[in-house]
């Protein structure tokens, strides 16, 4: 292994690319000079977005195991052993000093070759269970790096575990005072703002449910101001359903495909209704918001429920599953959440808990403590 303090090289791969970026973004803070590539999937969104960021990307394919149609995994089969060695080319042409990966079956041969190659390498996981790629490369890093509690205890290698919470790209809290409110067009007298959404592409049930849900308590509650995002996906049969139950002419709601600006209507929002993904909890947790969790039940491992429950289970959240959301089910946590004060104040006071804040600096020093010590090693093996 070979290091420079002035030109080190991070070779990052996984899924999870913004955690990636605020870990390169502070490498790049500390060592301009550092050379850093990215590796994904030739046909994942994180080429976008990485070269958005600034940085360089290369790509080494691979597939999950399909459960539901076994003949899938013989290309799955393929990808697995060619990626081995495109790995392994990889860490010889670049010579990386340090590798880290986000989860992602792809982490696995870039890091298993790293090792193999002497090269110090970490893993981080972000959701409240580790999922499979993370315990295929546990016993290969030197570091597993995690955000929830307790993750530890469902690993093998757990002398290996360090917590240390999500790397966002900025941490940066927008606060919400009568300007932004005025910017965002929230009426004035609006007592409580209700942001609620299903991600960039939409979710059918939160979409269904919470305009039915609108539709039936909106306008008995004007003083509330609902802001919706539906995403994408079903935007113009979300619109036909609010225009014909009447809500687009509400003042105090706003039904949109997307929100643009959501760090502001974020922080604006008094309660939060959306998905469980590690990232988004990550930044209800650092803007201490009332959330109601609706998690996502397709995803693998079922992960964004074991996210939720973490979170209700430490009176941090409330959580409806999907199979039981409806209006009613929704109406009966916000009514909960707007009109017991102390039960609000105690939810914001227990999700901040979980806002672990500078995770990319804590795992940048951290790197620099690993590959230190390797330097060590191989000091000592020189002079044997």
């Amino acid at each position: 292994m070979k290091h420079n303090e002035n030109n080190s090289r991070l070779r990052r791969h996984g899924r999870a690319y913004l955690p990636a970026i605020a870990i390169a973004n502070t490498v790049r803070k500390y060592q301009p000079k550092s050379e850093i590539l990215f590796v994904g999937s030739s046909r994942g969104i994180e080429n976008d977005i990485v070269k958005k960021a600034g940085y360089n990307i290369t790509h080494i394919d691979m597939y999950g195991l399909n459960r539901k149609n076994p003949f899938a995994n013989i290309k799955t089969a393929y990808y697995f052993f060619t990626s081995n060695s495109k790995a392994k080319k990889l860490i010889a042409e670049f010579k990386p000093d340090f590798v880290i990966g986000t989860g992602g079956y792809q982490c696995y041969a870039p890091i298993a070759a790293a090792a193999r190659a002497g090269v110090p390498c970490a893993v981080h996981e972000s959701n409240s269970i580790p999922g499979k790629a993370v315990k295929m490369v546990e016993k290969h890093v030197d570091r597993v790096y995690t955000n929830f509690p307790g993750v530890a205890d469902k690993l093998r290698e757990k002398e290996k575990v360090m917590r240390v919470g999500n790397p966002l790209v900025s941490e940066n809290i927008v606060t919400a005072d009568e300007s932004t409110k005025a910017e965002l067009g929230i009426p004035e007298g609006t007592k409580c703002t209700l942001l609620s959404f299903g991600g960039s592409r939409g979710a059918a049930a939160i979409n269904e449910n919470m305009l039915s849900f609108i539709a039936a308590y909106a306008k008995s509650h004007p003083e509330i101001y609902f802001v919706h995002a539906t995403g994408s996906v079903g935007y113009q049969n979300c619109m036909e359903k609010a225009e014909q139950s009447g809500i687009t002419k509400l003042p105090n709601v706003r039904i949109t495909e997307y929100i643009y600006d959501m760090p502001k209507w974020e922080a604006a929002a008094d309660i939060v209704l959306c998905r469980a993904g590690a990232m988004t909890i990550s930044e209800m947790a650092l803007g201490k918001k009332a959330c109601i969790f609706v998690p996502s039940p397709y995803v693998a491992e079922n992960h964004q429920y074991m996210n939720a429950k973490v979170l209700a289970d430490a009176g941090a959240a409330m959580l409806i599953e999907e199979k039981d959301l409806s209006p009613q089910s929704i109406r009966e946590c916000v009514e909960e959440i707007y009109t017991q004060k102390e039960k609000a104040e105690a939810l914001r006071r227990n999700i901040e808990k979980f806002a672990l804040r500078g995770a990319a600096e804590t795992i940048f020093k951290d790197m620099q403590e690993l590959m230190s010590e390797e330097l060590l090693k191989l000091i000592k093996e020189d002079a044997k």
